[in-house]
Formats: structure tokens, C-alpha cells, sequence
């Protein structure tokens, strides 16, 4: 049997059990049709998959690993095709902004058609660890042979860090409560605070793929020694790991608005965005329209360094993860002592 077979029988180790459970069949049938459909054309897909997490870093490593020569990444960042099964989403409630999303295997397949010559393909959607419940079981179906990577960060500071996203880029207006209000009243369900907790999706991918196939990496090993980091995931992915990156650029350096309703104004869809590019249309050109907007745009921001969490807000969240940070490191194996204070 071909190597998506072996994985599924290894996985389940009986394989009359497997036979005589109609899930598990189903599961095998996919993944023996997906890979006659590979072989056939001969396409390649994805040989490794960062899959989390988020505002741990992963826009500046998919830079990274596109530098070498040996690596092919995803043109599209974060395609989000193995998150779930989006035929199962009713197209009535897409934004108008997703509406050119990865929602089919032909649309995941045409991002890896000029990967033929490289040794190792590969894509980052950090909600893949978010979404553990339903993308390692699609994970298995599509790419069972893929090696997996997740760069986990302090999760206090992942929470602050993406909250201050969601101010700078107007995500949500209105809907956004103050973090610690979030810890108090909605820490069940905010996918800020919730994308944090580690422990129950790292343990679910251990549990799926093996110990072996999951490499994990923190966040201050990244900002410490990038070059260092990303030559043993080089290794990891079966590539030259001598190649040294160039990691001077870094993406997405956090700003906050210093004036939030302006900053909605300039990030959004309104009426007063709209009456100001029917008065410029005519007379500037888009390009021109778009350097004064993200010139206003950094008029109105300052560095997050002005912005910092409350002692209470702190205090708070630590709390909020002691536990799950306690079993995170019993799980990995890796001090995270840092990550309490």
C-alpha cells in the first residue's frame, strides 16, 4: 500500500478494526483516491505546514523559508483550504473580502502547480492549531505525509498583541470589548483570549500525527536567534540548512491609532470614505488616492510601545493561562516558566 495508507494503519494499529469501522474506511478511501489523483498528474502538495500561531512571527517566517532556493511556499500566506470543510458554509454569510478564498481541493492544488523542482513545498495558516478539531482529521485526508510546525508565544502578550491588531486595523468596529473586560465577561468565548490556549490543540495533533511530526518552536527563539531557528527548521523540512536568511526584514511592526475613530474611518467601508473617493475619483488617480490614505493612516499611528497592558489587565491574564500553560510544558517538554510571570 502507498505511504497515506501506512500512515492511516500505523495510526490505528489493527487493521481489522479498521475494516470493520465504516469512518475509518471512508477516511482510507479518500486518501487512496487523493493520491492515485497526485501520482496521476503529477502535481506536488504541500511537504510541511506551519500550523500556528497566530501574531507569533509567521508572515516574517513565511519570508524565511521563500528565500531558499530548495522551498517552494503557497503564493496566498494563509490559504485556510485544511481549516474546515467550506462547502458546509453557507455563502450567504462570506464577506465580500473572501470571496476569492481556498474552498476547494482544485483551488488548494493550482497554488502548488510550479512546485514541481523543489524539495520541500509548503504553506502557513496559523488557524490550522486553532482550528485543531477539524483541520488535523482534513490535514490526514490531503496531505497525510506532511511534516508540521507550530511557533507558540507567551500567550499574554499574543493576546495584547492581537487585540492591538484589532485597533489598528479597525477590525470588528464596536464589537471589540477591553481586553480585561474579554477576561471577565467573555473569556469562553473571545478567539482572542481563546487562541491561546495551547495545550488541548498541541495535545490533539500529538495524538493524530506522533510526537515525531510535530516540531515546535517559541516565539523568543525566533526574536533571539531568527537565523539560528529557521537553519533547524531548514533541517527539519529536508533542505540545505546552511543557507543562511536574510532576517532583516520583519513584518508587521505592530501601530496603534492615536485616534480611533479616525482610524475606523480610514479602514473601513462608511459613508464618509465613500463621499471622499467620489470627490477625488475625478481628479486623482487610485494610486495617488491610496498614498495619501496610508499617509493619513501613519499620521494617525504611533508605535505599540506607547500602549501597554495594565498591571490588572496582566495580572489577569496570566491567570487566565497558569493552568493551561503548566500542562502546555509537561506536554512539550520545554521550560515555560516566562510565560507565568
Amino acid at each position: 500500500c502507498d505511504a497515506p495508507t501506512k500512515i492511516i494503519l500505523r495510526m490505528c494499529n489493527a487493521k481489522f478494526w479498521i475494516l470493520r469501522n465504516p469512518k475509518i474506511m471512508l477516511c482510507l478511501s479518500f486518501s487512496l483516491i487523493l493520491s492515485v489523483r497526485t501520482m496521476e498528474s503529477g502535481m506536488k502538495l504541500p511537504t510541511f505546514l506551519v500550523i500556528g500561531v497566530e501574531k507569533s512571527g509567521t508572515t516574517s517566517l513565511y519570508h524565511y523559508l521563500q528565500q531558499h532556493l530548495q522551498v517552494y511556499m503557497s503564493p496566498i500566506k494563509e490559504t485556510n483550504f485544511l481549516e474546515k470543510d467550506w462547502s458546509e458554509i453557507d455563502p450567504d454569510t462570506i464577506k465580500r473580502s473572501e470571496d476569492k478564498r481556498i474552498d476547494t481541493f482544485k483551488k488548494y492544488c493550482a497554488l502548488f502547480a510550479d512546485a514541481d523542482a523543489y524539495e520541500a513545498v509548503g504553506e502557513i495558516s496559523p488557524n490550522y492549531l486553532f482550528h485543531h478539531q477539524t483541520s488535523a482529521q482534513r490535514i490526514l485526508n490531503y496531505v497525510p505525509e506532511a511534516q508540521l510546525i507550530a511557533i507558540l508565544r507567551h500567550p499574554v502578550e499574543r493576546a495584547f498583541s492581537d487585540y492591538l491588531m484589532h485597533r489598528r486595523d479597525s477590525i470588528n468596529v464596536g464589537k471589540v470589548a477591553p481586553l480585561l473586560e474579554q477576561v471577565k465577561h467573555q473569556s469562553n468565548s473571545s478567539f482572542t483570549l481563546r487562541k491561546g490556549f495551547y495545550f488541548e490543540p498541541i495535545r490533539h495533533f500529538i495524538n493524530t500525527f506522533g510526537r515525531d511530526r510535530l516540531k515546535i518552536y517559541l516565539y523568543d527563539q525566533l526574536c533571539a536567534d531568527p537565523v539560528a531557528l529557521v537553519q533547524d527548521m531548514y533541517r527539519y523540512i529536508g533542505v540545505d540548512e546552511t543557507f543562511t536568511p536574510d532576517v532583516s526584514y520583519r513584518a508587521q511592526v505592530a501601530q496603534v491609532p492615536k485616534i480611533q475613530s479616525i482610524n475606523n474611518v480610514l479602514k473601513t467601508n462608511n459613508p464618509v470614505r465613500a463621499i471622499a473617493a467620489s470627490v477625488l475619483k475625478p481628479v486623482l488617480s487610485s494610486e495617488l488616492r491610496q498614498k495619501i490614505r496610508t499617509a493619513l493612516i501613519n499620521i494617525n499611528s504611533s508605535s505599540k510601545d506607547t500602549v501597554q497592558l495594565s498591571l490588572e489587565e496582566r495580572t489577569q491574564l496570566l491567570d487566565l493561562y497558569s493552568d493551561d500553560v503548566k500542562k502546555l510544558q509537561d506536554l512539550i517538554q520545554q521550560d515555560l516558566s516566562a510565560w507565568l510571570k
